[in-house]
């Protein structure tokens, strides 16, 4: 269990310390990413940037994912969701889309551009808050293949044990402090799980921002 996202940010920041010196750029999942990420690039003098994926909302219910997409258009579904549920292609083309220009929208606000962080030849550590289906991870995994990260390291305080397994064997590591067997959902091991706005999230980026410009 975690206090807050500030006590499992310096937690997780212990663990990711074992990559201090070498080529890394943490990539923390706005908006619960960023305060989990926020000891690790101070403690361990990480480059950062920001990446935002996104779910691909189902036509029949919107809380329901059928897949996500990342900031570069690398998208992938779940097949046997959208074999069952008579999901067209039209519509997934046109949701991803509509995702895509909302992942630019928010990225731009946050960081004052949309461009795709420079990976390529690195290592990206890719941080969040927690993973529960891991679907915007999956996104996020298939463009840092894509855009030539040389390693790629998953960071969260807390995933399902069955989810650790599985996306161990799409990356080079998964770092996760709690993997229960019997995940209940994310915010439940967490004492504060409380929303984090917009302004908390430009507040941080603010912070980082300034670390970088005198170190």
């Amino acid at each position: 269990m975690f206090k807050d996202r500030f006590e499992a940010s310096k937690r997780l920041s212990k663990l990711l310390s074992k990559y201090k010196g070498e080529d890394v750029i943490a990539l923390p999942i706005p908006r619960g990413g960023l305060p989990v990420a926020y000891d690790s690039i101070i403690d361990n003098n990480f480059h950062w940037d920001l990446i935002i994926p996104r779910k691909i909302r189902s036509p029949m219910n919107k809380e329901i994912a059928l897949g996500a997409v990342a900031p570069d258009g690398t998208y992938f579904v779940n097949e046997n969701y959208v074999y069952d549920s008579h999901i067209s292609e039209e519509y997934i083309q046109r949701e991803v889309e509509v995702q895509i220009k909302e992942i630019h929208s928010r990225t731009k606000k946050f960081k004052g551009n949309a461009n795709f962080p420079k990976v390529k030849d690195k290592i990206a550590i890719l941080i969040d808050d927690g993973i529960a289906t891991g679907f915007t991870t999956l996104a996020a995994i298939e463009s840092l293949k894509k855009q030539g990260a040389k390693k790629i390291v998953i960071a969260t305080p807390i995933a399902p044990e069955n989810t650790v397994h599985y996306l161990s064997t799409l990356v080079d590591e998964v770092i996760s402090i709690v993997t229960p067997i019997n995940f209940v959902a994310v915010g439940f091991y967490y004492d504060d799980f409380s929303q984090i706005e917009d302004t908390q999230v430009s507040s941080l980026i603010e912070k980082l921002s300034l670390y970088n410009k005198n170190h």
